[in-house]
Formats: structure tokens, C-alpha cells, sequence
């Protein structure tokens, strides 16, 4: 039989808990060395010694008493009133209360019940066993983290006349794989060496591309299917389009025909939101949207002219370079166009003339980037010539919130898929930006030289922390963002919503005011023409209105002339006074 002694401890009995705290070394004793004990010391060459039983060890634990709980409810109801006390009548029961108060095991019991609940706070107020030491540690931690950005990888094009790359897709399952398309975009550059391939890469290896498009004309964008990660669809140079799927090798599945196709490069084409998963639609400078099945791209679906007069006319038609879609608004789309305009449409309007809704121009080049922001559906961000502008659906006049004029032209830009706030830009001086503006507004928080080449397409990982940007020479480079950058923040949405909300308000205040100011020229002017006898400025003729604006200019001319001599005339009398005193001074009389 095994005899095992146990030796316990109440936990009250070891007194208050300790609490340890650094403090600096300090000599508590100091024992020099005794010269006269040198003679006793006796120098013993090594030896060894065999034993065949170690010494023995006892081996004992200390620790509390351990209790185990059992999780379990109750369903209380009031009851053990004798049945002559009725618990409805207050008298009845306050009666009773008072006779048992006063019974002797009454109280017995609760001074027992009250050492033990002693013992108990006593306990809890010894240690704490549910404290946090540690609770804000986390949030300082993210609070204090600069924004920053490496570099993983660069994908090269492995072609030895290099190409931009236009177009850069991510694979929806994971974003294990980037699909890149290359172009050459300059006029009258193409030579007969340029490679008309385009590249599937995976992220883990840069050095040779994962499976290769072969289209039969340059790619100029393409995007993966996001219900179906095998299938792909791209845009071509020549107008084009192409649908690939990568279990059936590089060759395009299907081509649409060049009759029906576009007839400038089709710079953007996006998935649908279907049923079926087939449908898509595209954009290109010949002012065209084409909507496509790619189960038979032998014609489009449907078509829309981009024309602001809303007759159709194809040689009115306005180039687009760049297509949104959201899939929350499935009836919606809008387009950005070469001359900086951005139209809003709806498919699903009866008549042509009624599918473009409004427009919104403030750019002086082409927008080369559209987006809606993943939370906040209404505002979209366009990017174009030197700046980036977020708009809301509300103002048509201008933008609610814009950057200031960067030294460089803006390519490309799209929102973080994970933070509202946060939206990335590229420049043709090889920068990156990341706009925080709920940090701040006038400038990026990070600015990153990523490549000596301009930088012409980006996009971000569905989690927020990859970004691809595709260059000039054919190199798309990997970075990967720092953890503040691609987590949501606390109170981001509200933030941002009421900034959004702020910044409407304005617009429309600033708006109202200019329209108000406005209208008071224009009866102004009216009110003076009127006083001119009813004549408009509009009965001269070009002879008239050029000889009174030259009569104009010509006293104007006279008038600053004719001032100028009096300021001289003016100034030589004050010299000549002064000289004739100073002259005076010296011979000590006084002037006549």
C-alpha cells in the first residue's frame, strides 16, 4: 500500500498576496579574502568515483484547495409559507418574518453561513482573479504602428521587348494567383518582335509565369470570373474579346468577331452579376458599351452609345477608358471618359435616350479610374490628369473631396476593400500613394518610389493586404501592406459616414449660394439692358464690339498715363521745396 502525506493550507493563512517590483543591485555583504588561510589550502588532483545508488530525494507539492463547478440554473418561485400565513397579505408575512428572525436556529444558521461568505470575500479581495493586466495593450500597439509598405516580389515580363502592363487581375479563391495583361499603348510603337502573350502568375513564384494567355491581339484588360476561378476575360487591342478557361490550356475558348466587336482597344470589361455566371460587359474609346455572353460572343447582347445628347450617334460619342459596376446595384454602371466626364446609367430603362441619367465633370484629362467605395455605395472615387476625387451620387457639380495637384499624372487608384477610409493612387513618376482621410486630406499618409518607370494599372487583394502595380517596362510588383492599412479600425464606418455626410452638406450649401449669385447677375443684367433702351449686346456687331472694346482699352491707358505724370509732377515739386530749404539752412537767412 502506498502511503502518500498531504499537507494543506488554508489560502487565508498565507497572508496578503506579494507583489515583486524591480529595484537596482545592492551589496549586502562584502567578505575580503583572509592571506592567513593560504597555507591550509590543499590542491587535490581530479578523481572519480563509482556509486551504484543516488542519494535519496523527497518530492512534495504545495497548493489550494481546487473545486469543481457544475454549471446548472434554477427556477425560483416563492414558497414555504405555512399554510395559515397567506403570502399575498403583507401583515401576514411580516408577522412571521419577525417570529422566525427571532427563533434560535435562525440565527445559528446565519452565523455560520456568514463565516463562510467572510472567507469567500476575503479570498477574492486577496488576489483577482478575473483582473486584465493586459486589456489596452493590443489597441496601443496598433495606435503607435507607422504606416508602411514592402516589397515581396516582381513579376518581369519574360519577353525581351518589354511591354506595359495594362491590366492586372487577382484569382478570387485566396488571391494565390495574379493575372496580368500586357499592351503596348503608344501610338504607332508596336514592332513586329512585340510578343502578343499575356501571363497567369502565382505569387510564390516570381520567376517563370504559372500558364500563359495567347490571344490574337494584345491584351489590353482582363478580369477573372468571380463564381468561377478557372474562367477568364479580356479585351483586346484590336476591339476584341476573348474568354479563356485555364483547364483548357492558353488558346481562348471563344473570340468574338471583329465585325461586332469595338473599334478602338477595349480598355475595361467586368463580370456581371447573373444567374448564370457568363455575362459581362465592356468599354472602349470608340464611345461603345457592349454587353457580352461569353457562352456566344458571336454578337453583343445589348449596346449603348455613350452620347450626352441621347440620340445615339456613334460620331458623337464620347471614348470611354474606364467601366464601375456594383453588384448591390445590379440595374446601375457608370463610365469615365476621355474628356473627364463621368456618366451614370441605368441598363434597365425603357429607351435608349433614358439609359444615361446624369453626368459629373471636374477633370481636365481622361479618368482613367473608377470606383465606388465598398461601404459606402453612393460615393465613388475618379482618378484624373493630377488629382483623385471622391464624388457623391447627390452633388452632379462637383466633387465633395479632392487632392491637391500631385507633379505627376495620376494612372490609376481604387478603394481598400477592408478600410473605408483608405485608397490607393499611382503616378507616372513610379510612386505609390495611400490615402488615409480620416488621418488626413492634403497629403498621403505613405508614399512609396516603388519602380524608376511610370506606374500604369493597380490592384488590391480582396483582404486588403497585397497590392499589385503593373509598370511602363513590363514589371508588376508585389507589396504588401502594414497591418494598419488593411484592418478596420475602431469607429471607421461612422467616422467616414459622417464625414461623407459633412461634405455633401457643403457642396450643396456652396452650390445653393453660387446659384443664388447667379441669378442676381442675370437680372442685373437685364435690369441694364433694359435701362439701355431694350438694346442686347447681342445686336453689335463683331466690328462694333471690337472698336468699343479697343476705345475701351485706350482709356484705360490714357487714365493710367495721365496718373502717372501727375505722381512725377508731384514728386519733382516736393524735391525742389526741399532743396530750397536746405539751400537757406546754409546761408542762414530766410526764403523771400
Amino acid at each position: 500500500m502506498e502511503i502518500v502525506h498531504v499537507y494543506t493550507k488554508l489560502r487565508g493563512e498565507f497572508g496578503r498576496q506579494c507583489l515583486f517590483s524591480d529595484r537596482p543591485a545592492e551589496l549586502l555583504v562584502d567578505v575580503p579574502p583572509d592571506p592567513s588561510l593560504t597555507p591550509l589550502f590543499i590542491q587535490k588532483n581530479p578523481r572519480d568515483q563509482a556509486l551504484q545508488a543516488g542519494q535519496d530525494m523527497s518530492e512534495h507539492t504545495v497548493n489550494t484547495e481546487r473545486f469543481e463547478y457544475d454549471s446548472c440554473g434554477i427556477n425560483h418561485v416563492e414558497g414555504g409559507w405555512p399554510k395559515d400565513v397567506n403570502p399575498q397579505e403583507m401583515e401576514q408575512t411580516i408577522r412571521f418574518r419577525k417570529k422566525v428572525e427571532k427563533d434560535e436556529s435562525y440565527v445559528n444558521s446565519v452565523l455560520q453561513l456568514g463565516s463562510v461568505m467572510e472567507h469567500c470575500i476575503r479570498q477574492n479581495n486577496a488576489v483577482d482573479i478575473y483582473q486584465e493586466y493586459f486589456e489596452d495593450e493590443d489597441e496601443l500597439e496598433d495606435n503607435q504602428e507607422p504606416p508602411s509598405a514592402k516589397t515581396i516580389s516582381v513579376f518581369r515580363d519574360p519577353n525581351e521587348v518589354k511591354r506595359t502592363v495594362t491590366g492586372l487581375s487577382w484569382h478570387p479563391d485566396g488571391g494565390r494567383k495574379l493575372a496580368a495583361a500586357y499592351s503596348c499603348l503608344e501610338f504607332q510603337k508596336t514592332s513586329k518582335d512585340l510578343s502578343l502573350d499575356s501571363y497567369i502568375w502565382d505569387i510564390e513564384n516570381p520567376n517563370r509565369p504559372e500558364m500563359s494567355l495567347k490571344p490574337v491581339s494584345p491584351l489590353v484588360c482582363l478580369d477573372y470570373n468571380p463564381k468561377d476561378s478557372h474562367t477568364l476575360v479580356g479585351g483586346s487591342y484590336n476591339g476584341q474579346i476573348a474568354y479563356w478557361d485555364t483547364r483548357r490550356g492558353s488558346q481562348p475558348v471563344e473570340t468574338s468577331s471583329v465585325e461586332m466587336s469595338h473599334r478602338d482597344p477595349v480598355y475595361k470589361i467586368i463580370w456581371l452579376q447573373s444567374k448564370t455566371g457568363t455575362d459581362a460587359f465592356s468599354t472602349s474609346t470608340d464611345g461603345q458599351v457592349l454587353w457580352w455572353d461569353v457562352r456566344r460572343l458571336t454578337e453583343p447582347t445589348e449596346r449603348l452609345v455613350v452620347d450626352l445628347s441621347r440620340d445615339g450617334n456613334l460620331d458623337r460619342a464620347l471614348g470611354a477608358v474606364s467601366l464601375e459596376f456594383e453588384s448591390t446595384m445590379p440595374t446601375k454602371f457608370m463610365v469615365g471618359t476621355e474628356q473627364g466626364v463621368v456618366v451614370s446609367c441605368n441598363r434597365k430603362a425603357k429607351t435608349p435616350a433614358e439609359k444615361i441619367v446624369s453626368t459629373y465633370d471636374g477633370h481636365h484629362g481622361p479618368v482613367y479610374a473608377l470606383q465606388r467605395n465598398p461601404f459606402f455605395p453612393k460615393n465613388f472615387l475618379t482618378v484624373g490628369d493630377w488629382t483623385a476625387r471622391i464624388w457623391s451620387e447627390d452633388i452632379k457639380e462637383s466633387s465633395i473631396m479632392w487632392t491637391k495637384y500631385q507633379m505627376s499624372y495620376l494612372m490609376d487608384a481604387c478603394w481598400s476593400p477592408v478600410r473605408p477610409s483608405v485608397f490607393f493612387t499611382v503616378k507616372m513618376d513610379g510612386v505609390l500613394d495611400v490615402w488615409d482621410i480620416l488621418f488626413k486630406q492634403n497629403d498621403p499618409t505613405l508614399s512609396l518610389k516603388v519602380c524608376d518607370e511610370a506606374l500604369y494599372s493597380l490592384r488590391l487583394q480582396d483582404n486588403g493586404r497585397l497590392v499589385a502595380c503593373g509598370s511602363q517596362q513590363g514589371g508588376a510588383t508585389l507589396l504588401e501592406v502594414c497591418g494598419g492599412l488593411s484592418t478596420l479600425q475602431r469607429n471607421e464606418k461612422s467616422l467616414l459616414a459622417a464625414m461623407f455626410e459633412r461634405e455633401t452638406k457643403r457642396e450643396k450649401i456652396l452650390e445653393a449660394r453660387q446659384r443664388e449669385i447667379r441669378l442676381k447677375e442675370r437680372s442685373r443684367s437685364e435690369q441694364s439692358r433694359e435701362d439701355d433702351g431694350g438694346r442686347e449686346d447681342g445686336d453689335d456687331s463683331p466690328d462694333q464690339l471690337i472698336a468699343r472694346a479697343e476705345d475701351e482699352f485706350y482709356a484705360i491707358t490714357e487714365a493710367e498715363l495721365r496718373r502717372r505724370r501727375d505722381r512725377e509732377e508731384l514728386k519733382n515739386r516736393e524735391k525742389d521745396v526741399c532743396e530750397e530749404k536746405e539751400v537757406t539752412e546754409e546761408r542762414g537767412g530766410t526764403s523771400p
